[in-house]
């Protein structure tokens, strides 16, 4: 038989997502697995729906520690930056070390899963990505 009619899954992913290239894809699959695995307990992503930590939908391009209703240390309240990049690599890396005070206690050591779940996120902000 020929298999003159088939679309690989490369392609046939482009035509239906055509904004996420081939190259993302897998990034943003194992953000989200990763996210699932090791912040959704702690973390929501709807809007709104805080747990133990704030909401993360809109994380990037938002001011650190102000989601209405969320429980922040006063740490985290008082630091004044806004998530990019860089500050989510440093927070998730060593929590403590970059916001000293804080009450987030998990980190995420593997530059590659940090790399992978802050993509994630990005690709979920409404803000700017960095």
């Amino acid at each position: 038989m020929k298999n003159k009619h088939l679309i690989s899954a490369p392609i046939l992913g482009a035509l239906l997502c055509p904004g996420t290239s081939p190259a993302q894809e897998p990034a943003a699959t194992a953000g989200e697995r990763l996210f699932r695995t090791r912040c959704a307990s702690c973390h929501s992503l709807n809007t709104g729906e805080n747990r133990v930590g704030p909401h993360l939908s809109g994380l990037v391009g938002r001011s650190a520690g102000s989601v209405a209703g969320a429980r922040y240390s006063k740490a985290l309240s008082a630091s004044g930056f806004v998530w990019d990049e860089e500050r989510l690599h440093a927070y998730l890396n060593n929590p403590r070390q970059a916001v000293p005070g804080t009450t987030m206690s998990v980190s995420v050591r593997d530059q590659a899963q940090r790399s992978a779940i802050i993509t994630y996120l990005q690709n979920l902000s409404t803000g700017p990505i960095h």
